[in-house]
């Protein structure tokens, strides 16, 4: 159901996560997903944790889904020395092509515990259905 847009996608977020950059909007860095179906719905989770909801920007168009999300650094007040800091900050964006038997009109989002959920429904077309057959009866026979 969905098909990765760069190949080499994944090899630039590992490499983002030994050198320590954070991303910008001109260059996010890819946050961690899992996709799967369940029942009639495909499922794609995203790892957002510490990013409030003000800061997720979620668009279709077309079949191109897109998600982005800024982790801002927290406010320090004087005083304050960081000892450590090892969470990511900065950008973070995915962009899936979703197949067509997909229903992107009816998208929903859910967060929760830092993990950004979509649902999005199998479309209608793409579900199996039963063809009847006529039978004997239905025939008409020309004569000539």
């Amino acid at each position: 159901m969905l098909m990765r847009t760069d190949p080499f996608r994944e090899m630039d977020r590992i490499v983002q996560q030994l050198s320590g950059t954070s991303g910008t909007w001109s260059k996010p860095s890819v946050m961690p997903m899992d996709a799967y179906r369940e029942s009639e719905e495909y499922v794609i989770a995203f790892d957002l944790p510490g990013v409030s909801t003000e800061a997720i920007d979620i668009d279709v168009e077309r079949n191109m889904l897109t998600v982005k999300a800024e982790r801002r650094p927290v406010a320090k007040t004087d005083g304050v020395k960081v000892e450590l800091s090892e969470r990511p900050l900065g950008v973070f964006s995915r962009q899936i092509v979703l197949a067509d038997t997909l229903d992107t009109e009816r998208i929903k989002a859910d967060y929760d515990a830092g993990v950004l959920t979509l649902r999005i429904p199998i479309a209608e077309r793409a579900k199996p259905r039963k063809i009847s057959i006529g039978g004997e009866s239905s025939r008409k026979q020309i004569s000539g």
